[in-house]
């Protein structure tokens, strides 16, 4: 009953602070943001692959390896204490971390950890081409992760590649350590609790899911038993407030800590505040146009090639998405390993225009262009659909909700789609397989990659990739990222346009944010007020 109880009154909580026209300051030890949270799909971490359930599955679960905290670029202990590669980089063993425990109370074993990533393989949801890349099938998988005792991990891949992406790979969401006694009291008809565990938690982080409402409220409660000690917010309330402005005028009066989707005239308008402050986080994400080969127009080179001269890249950043994105045309972002900073193009309709005309389309084109609802997406499009009137193409704007964009998107249903993407780990084969990958073109495939979702195989392009991910010199994997980096931005579907820089507007009695630099690098537990 008490479990219950505390779920009514946060959500009361929630909604009587999200309320208009009521001033009411946030309880000290309770943190109120406000949020696009429409996305939301599943918390199962063999599932999660949306914004804001990474953001939370980061925080209600320890995964094998972690990111440091402070210093992002490096990996550090997460259940796992320590690990040893083996001289031939096939078989990594983990020591788990002492004495750790999960919020049920249960012991965190190895058992447990071999348990999570199987279930990862063998329910092959979305991410499991996360830990499938390492040979691991549901057939197999029990062989290749074992747990000889309870503290040892031993991780077996099957063939060759560098140590430090496997490594990557297990700081991802997939990596998730799941308390293996608690989902599976929870298991029906053999679906290793994952019905359960889609708007539940099972983890040892610093907090627990005690609520989602679809569209409308995540709350989270601390984990008293975190082996860090417990956070100084005992909840997180993240209310679903899609409208940049409403999130404004809430934060103006107090009824929220944190505004998390604020667009630059809302963020303009806060900037004089003496109430507030405003973080700007570098991150990994970036924003691309994907169009689809399927569709008969971009089965023609020409046509390609002019949506990435009809994109007037500086000008959008500049004017529009000031504190939110600058111009950068690569899918590895600025500043992390192998990315390219160059800019080979620039808005020039007329150029754009008689690639049309080459192509078959000298009387105009009219495409349409699927874009989520939220802000800065409709504005980015708008500014779009101006521009490429200027060579005789119409864009038919479609706007839709995260999940309903993502699940046309993931059919391959669209023509062209303004979507976002962030890396699920830290080496930049987590986004180059993401762009690349396809090794099967038909419609009944099973890796759906953004390469398969805009209809483009490039098997060459596949081998340099695969040659990329086993090289295990460092400074040898370089120029093979720049030359898969340059074939997908001038051969493939898919144009980069913006790498994001994410605005956070808060109070100012705030402290102790940490965004990180990808989707689901969002710490909560170091947050004060």
């Amino acid at each position: 009953m008490k479990h219950y109880r505390f779920k009514g009154l946060a959500l009361a909580a929630a909604l009587a602070l999200a309320a208009p026209f009521v001033k009411a300051a946030t309880p000290p030890d309770t943190l109120m943001v406000a949020q696009a949270i429409d996305g939301v799909i599943s918390f199962d971490p063999a599932e999660v692959f949306e914004f804001v359930s990474g953001e939370v599955s980061n925080n209600v679960y320890l995964r094998l390896v972690a990111r440091d905290e402070d210093d992002q670029t490096k990996l550090v202990g997460g259940a796992a204490e320590s690990w040893e590669v083996s001289e031939d980089g096939m078989t990594l063993t983990f020591k788990m971390r002492p004495d750790l425990v999960f919020a049920s109370g249960n012991p965190v074993t190895s058992a447990d950890a071999a348990f999570s990533l199987q279930r990862v393989v063998t329910l092959n949801k979305s991410p499991a081409f996360i830990l499938t890349q390492f040979g691991w099938t549901p057939e197999n998988v029990a062989e290749m992760v074992t747990a000889p005792d309870p503290s040892t991990l031993v991780v077996k891949i099957a063939e060759q590649m560098a140590p430090t992406l496997v490594l990557n790979a297990l700081s991802a969401g997939v990596g998730s350590v799941v308390d293996k006694t608690e989902v599976m009291a929870h298991e029906k008809d053999g679906d290793l609790g994952h019905d359960w565990l889609r708007t539940n938690s099972a983890g040892a982080g610093a907090f627990v899911l005690r609520d989602w409402k679809a569209n409308e409220v995540i709350v989270l409660e601390s984990n008293e038993s975190y082996f860090q000690g417990a956070p100084d917010m005992k909840r997180i309330i993240i209310r679903h407030v899609p409208e940049g402005t409403t999130q404004r005028l809430m934060l103006e009066k107090g009824d929220i800590d944190i505004a998390r989707n604020l667009g630059s005239d809302q963020l303009e308008a806060l900037s004089a505040n003496g109430d507030v402050k405003i973080e700007l986080d570098p991150k990994s994400t970036v924003l691309y146009l994907g169009m689809n080969t399927t569709k008969e127009m971009f089965q023609k080179p020409q046509v390609i090639e002019a949506m990435r001269w009809l994109v007037d890249y500086e000008g959008i950043a500049g004017k529009l998405l000031q504190r939110q994105y600058k111009a950068h045309q690569s899918v590895l972002s600025s500043g992390s390993f192998a990315a390219l900073d160059d800019m080979p193009y620039s808005f020039d309709p007329e150029k754009a225009k008689a690639l049309l005309a080459e192509a078959g389309y000298a009387d105009g084109l009219k495409i349409s262009i699927d874009i989520f609802a939220a802000s800065p997406f409709r504005d980015i499009a708008e500014a779009m659909q101006a521009d490429f009137a200027k060579a005789g193409v119409t864009l038919d704007i479609i706007a839709g909700d995260r999940k309903q964009t993502l699940t046309k998107y993931r059919a391959r249903n669209h023509e062209l789609v303004l979507m976002v993407w962030s890396p699920d780990y830290g080496d930049p084969h987590s986004t180059i397989d993401f762009f690349v990958s396809n090794p099967d073109n038909s419609a009944e495939s099973s890796v759906k990659t953004a390469a398969w979702r805009n209809g483009w195989q490039d098997k060459d392009v596949q081998a340099m990739a695969e040659q990329a991910m086993r090289e295990r010199d460092t400074d040898k994997r370089i120029p093979l990222y720049a030359d898969i980096q340059n074939a997908l931005r001038h051969n493939s579907p898919m144009a980069v346009m913006f790498q994001q820089v994410e605005p956070v507007a808060m109070r100012a009695n705030v402290e102790g944010w940490i965004s990180g630099p990808a989707f689901d690098t969002y710490v909560f537990r170091r947050i004060t007020k």
